[in-house]
């Protein structure tokens, strides 16, 4: 997230000053419906004072929002961006409200003539769309005196932001500015001259950020789904005022739509990687029944991940180099596995909410569950630290189905410079989603590859180490049988599972984590280790994940429990 100048900061000041001279806006043209998501236990947990935003948990019973202690500038930003305006609105009591009017007055007493860091771009877009599809939950009960500093902040804001979202960082802070801005200059009366502008503004990044097949350049499936989300409120918005949808936003939201079906596993969320969580609680279903788009997820690699899917289950594989990007993982090849409505193998996940040394595990190919050589993963980072500047290619990824089931074979090259071996792998997912069966390579293809193996093998005869990694999701129960060659894989739904492989490998469980945006700590969790040593031009590994055993009938078909915030 690029951080804020002291020197755009006095902009942006100037900007809000200026601003304050627009005529503010009486009221609505129509009267917003709210659009986005919240949860009722977060709004629970607001009324009772306790604040979770960025991976901290702050309790501040009896005190207003602002007057809490910020933990780090990421906390900050979530406050200001107003996206807890969601939670108190699914809450809906009369206590949530008062929190949301009270809580939404003071912040336009200390922060509306432009102080604070709430006036980044993105987040004074994001804070628009809160208080615009919220409007019912912060004038309710309000006459119209008391209506006046709402509506100022609202004209104040939006005027600002006709002027300032170019600064906006491309991709998603750009689309929240741009699209925060067109909703509110379309609610709002007196301001319908800005929309044109911020359309063109829209439609240029629409053509510019989302690819040809709905991909984003972050390749992150969570960022995918919101900038997706944004698309649809812009879209929504211009339809209700009698607008005309802009060709390019509508192609846009009709490419997105298959992407993120094919980003999308069997219990509704999205596959972690790239600095992406599973995404907001029903919002990914949402946004694709308001987009009206009913296209499903394409044949081939969607933003560079592959879909198998048979039956009740899911495996999607990143099969592509990293992306450009500070958040991108070494994930070239790893895979995520769920069963119905239950994750089973998990990538660690996005470490950042958790400090700059759990943001750095979270990126390393040892927190994906793939295999890593040597202890090294298989893109790394150059001397800043931030970018890859080594990055896996991936020149062979084959997809085929038939009477088997759904196929992948793919190999990366994140290792053939360093160590003359390129990792293959092969999966299949049987026609019942029952079976996943997988074969992982070592090879030395060219003879570059085996000169550089066999100076490598000559220092150390033994071989290369290698360990085969699959992180399982902390609701799963495992258990090594006696002999050391099966792990027994409960899930909470009752269904069981069973891990085996070919016997040429140590199979160990060992401690894992799993980095939930949300939470205020990682998760504790575990993972299947096949260890090795590669001391040949191929070395091979082969495993088996397969259901012994099914979920009950009579709870199959019962949803997820509500999200678990933590206290």
């Amino acid at each position: 997230m690029r951080r804020v100048t002291a020197g755009e900061g006095l902009w942006h000041r100037v900007a809000v000053w200026r601003a304050g001279f627009a005529r503010p806006a009486s009221g609505f043209h129509v009267q917003p419906e709210p659009r986005s998501i919240g949860l009722v236990a977060r709004g629970q947990q607001l009324v009772a004072g306790k604040f979770a935003c960025a991976g901290h948990l702050v309790q501040a019973p009896g005190r207003l929002i602002w007057d809490v202690a910020f933990p780090d500038r990421g906390f900050a930003r979530d406050l200001h961006g107003f996206a807890w305006l969601d939670d108190l609105a699914a809450l809906g009591d009369a206590q949530a409200r008062g929190r949301a009017q009270d809580w939404t007055r003071a912040w336009i007493q200390r922060f509306g003539r432009g102080g604070g860091p709430g006036w980044a771009a993105d987040l004074t877009g994001r804070r628009l769309i809160r208080w615009i599809h919220h409007a019912a939950l912060l004038t309710q009960g309000r006459d119209g005196p008391d209506r006046a500093p709402y509506f100022r902040a609202l004209t104040v804001q939006t005027v600002f932001l006709s002027r300032r979202w170019s600064r906006a960082a491309p991709g998603l802070p750009r689309f929240e500015a741009l699209c925060g801005l067109i909703i509110a200059a379309l609610a709002l009366q007196g301001t319908e001259r800005l929309v044109g502008p911020a359309l063109s503004g829209l439609i240029r990044d629409c053509q510019r950020e989302v690819d040809a097949d709905g991909g984003l350049p972050s390749r992150n499936p969570e960022e995918l789904l919101e900038v997706f989300t944004l698309l649809t409120w812009a879209a929504l918005a211009l339809a209700e005022a009698n607008r005309t949808i802009p060709a390019a936003l509508s192609h846009a939201i009709a490419r997105i739509a298959p992407c993120l079906r094919a980003l999308r596993h069997a219990d509704g969320g999205l596959a972690r990687c790239h600095g992406g969580d599973r995404g907001v609680e029903g919002r990914l279903e949402q946004a694709l029944a308001q987009s009206g788009v009913r296209a499903g997820p394409p044949p081939g690699p969607a933003m560079g991940f592959v879909r198998l899917a048979s039956g009740r289950s899911t495996v999607i594989v990143d099969a592509a180099p990293p992306p450009a990007s500070a958040l991108a993982h070494a994930a070239t090849l790893a895979f995520e596995l769920t069963s119905g409505r239950r994750p089973l193998i998990v990538n660690c996940g996005a470490g950042a909410e958790f400090g700059p040394d759990w943001h750095l595990a979270g990126r390393a190919t040892a927190s994906h569950s793939t295999l890593c050589l040597d202890g090294i993963s298989s893109s790394r980072l150059g001397r800043d630290g931030v970018i890859f500047a080594e990055r896996a290619a991936v020149p062979t990824a084959q997809q085929a189905a038939d009477s088997g089931g759904m196929h992948l074979s793919a190999l990366h090259t994140g290792w053939s410079a360093s160590h003359g071996l390129a990792h293959g792998r092969v999966l299949t997912l049987d026609a019942q989603g029952r079976r996943l069966t997988g074969t992982d390579m070592l090879e030395s293809r060219s003879p570059g590859e085996r000169k550089r193996l066999a100076q490598i093998l000559t220092a150390r005869p033994e071989g290369v180490e290698f360990s085969l990694r699959f992180h399982l999701h902390p609701d799963v129960e495992a258990t090594l049988d006696t002999a050391g060659a099966v792990v027994s894989l409960a899930l909470k739904s009752g269904e069981v599972w069973l891990f085996r492989h070919d016997g040429r490998c140590a199979l160990t469980l060992e401690p894992s984590v799993y980095l939930e945006k949300g939470r205020p700590q990682p998760r504790a969790a575990r993972q299947i280790v096949l260890s090795g040593l590669a001391n040949h031009f191929e070395t091979r590994i082969g495993w088996t994940l397969a259901k012994a055993q099914d979920t009950p009938l009579a709870i199959r078909d019962l949803g997820r429990e509500d999200a678990q915030v933590p206290v």
